[in-house]
């Protein structure tokens, strides 16, 4: 039986994975079974037992593979012994007695409120198509909170400039809306009537694309906030999830509720929204120390 073809429409129809997801499941699978191989052992799952995840983990930790991945690697394999379980091709489950390195907790890395308000208020993008879109794309990633693949995936009709909403699919293809203030709808419709003026190729309803008319791309996405932020920050990651943290960040920062940030990020549940409160107590904590006369 071919496990990891079934496994495959597993991922995709009934747990409703991403792509990216299910590309990253299948490597890490691929992986652990040619550790079982270079063993000089079988590829079969049916055989494998907690020794044999345990001695994975080891060797990951021997070729420093982080805490983080170790787990998000082992992750992938309860899944997976999960779904053979439920199909009845197995009975046990081979990672019940399997321990995992402690993973280092960090605080969500945000930018500064008064770096964003330099960049967006005093730098000139440029008033030609790619001058708006880079404009657009670093605003709705910060004014939004969404990911870059949602952004990527936002279509023509997701965006609704008179309701003053924009209809986001998330993971597991879960939507949710996130309402636009009206300088920022006026800022999208600018930008669309550049985009429709300057591409000529039909866009298949995609609302961010590139000079030739396409969809865009996690690339472009990815190096065009890390040049921008690159302008008025230090930190060392620059990527587009800096911006998703930045606005949970700043809108707790603001007073907004825990629930509606969540709401707003698209989390599962609350327990992924929480660790944004930990930025919010040390900027008190700070305040604290600077303010009260016994600090």
């Amino acid at each position: 039986m071919d496990y990891k073809e079934s496994f495959l429409q597993y991922l995709q129809i009934e747990k409703r994975y991403s792509v990216h997801t299910v590309r990253s499941y299948l490597n890490d699978l691929d992986q652990f079974f040619l550790f079982l191989t270079a063993q000089g052992q079988s590829s079969d799952p049916l055989p494998v037992t907690s020794h044999d995840i345990r001695a994975w983990v080891v060797s990951m930790l021997d070729n420093n593979y982080s805490a983080v991945s170790v787990h998000r690697k082992i992750s992938c394999l309860r899944v997976f012994y999960r779904y053979l379980r439920k199909e009845g091709i197995v009975k046990g489950d081979p990672l019940e007695k399997v321990s995992l390195p402690k993973r280092k907790k960090s605080l969500p890395v945000f930018v500064e409120e008064g770096a964003l308000d330099n960049l967006l208020d005093s730098y000139t993008f440029g008033d030609d198509f790619a001058g708006i879109r880079n404009r657009t794309i670093i605003e709705m990633l910060y004014l939004t909170g969404m990911r870059r693949a949602e952004l990527i995936g936002l279509r023509n009709n997701d965006v609704d400039l008179e309701d003053g909403s924009l209809k986001v699919t998330g993971k597991r293809n879960k939507q949710r809306i996130i309402p636009v203030v009206k300088s920022f709808a006026e800022r999208l419709k600018e930008y669309m009537t550049v985009r429709d003026g300057t591409v000529e190729s039909a866009n298949d309803g995609w609302f961010f694309v590139t000079d030739s008319g396409n969809k865009l791309y996690d690339k472009y996405v990815y190096n065009t906030v890390n040049r921008y932020l690159a302008m008025v920050t230090t930190i060392e990651k620059k990527s587009p999830h800096i911006l998703r943290h930045t606005f949970a960040t700043h809108m707790l920062n603001r007073g907004a509720d825990l629930n509606s940030i969540k709401e707003l990020l698209g989390h599962a549940n609350l327990s992924a929204t929480q660790i944004y409160t930990h930025n919010t107590f040390e900027k008190l904590k700070n305040i604290y120390k600077q303010a009260h006369p016994r600090a």
